[in-house]
């Protein structure tokens, strides 16, 4: 009597374990990144609307990156939203974004945009990537690099769409 309770015992036990899982970001995470290059000016209100198609979940998170620089033949990505200030610490431009199942819109906020540089305003390259809302919590979104080599995005892969 006392083998079969202990046989039971050990049977239950090894029954009612639970599992665990640790989630490989390289394994498991489906992500998409593309470009666009756009100009902001009054005749688009200083805004852009970049079309979703299909549409992301609604648990996916949006990442918006500006190619603010090269360096030494490297590209420099800068993610919005991004604050430029004059010399007194008050705002004069920047970029911000917000995001729907079926587009984004990037956009200028500042004082005065029609006279902010065109080098900030006409032909800006933009790296839009989209990931899965729990992967947004595990890497450093500020650090490019470090979120595209998470994803295990290759440059060669990134889609570079023309409008």
């Amino acid at each position: 009597m006392k083998k079969i309770i202990t046989l039971f015992a050990i049977v239950g036990l090894l029954s009612l374990q639970s599992c665990t899982v640790q989630d490989n970001l390289d394994a498991d995470t489906i992500s998409e990144v593309f470009e666009v290059t756009r100009s902001f000016n009054t005749s688009n209100n200083f805004s852009t609307v970049v079309d979703l198609n299909p549409s992301i979940f609604d648990s996916d998170v949006v990442l918006v990156y500006r190619l603010s620089a090269v360096f030494q033949g490297q590209d420099v990505w800068t993610l919005v939203p991004e604050n430029f200030y004059f010399d007194n610490g008050t705002l004069d431009f920047g970029y911000r974004f917000d995001f729907t199942r079926n587009d984004i819109n990037v956009y200028m906020v500042g004082n005065n945009l029609q006279s902010v540089s065109t080098d900030f305003r006409v032909n800006q390259v933009l790296r839009i990537v989209i990931v899965p809302g729990n992967f947004s919590i595990a890497v450093d979104k500020n650090n490019y690099n470090e979120v595209i080599a998470a994803l295990n995005v290759k440059e060669k892969d990134i889609q570079k769409i023309e409008f």
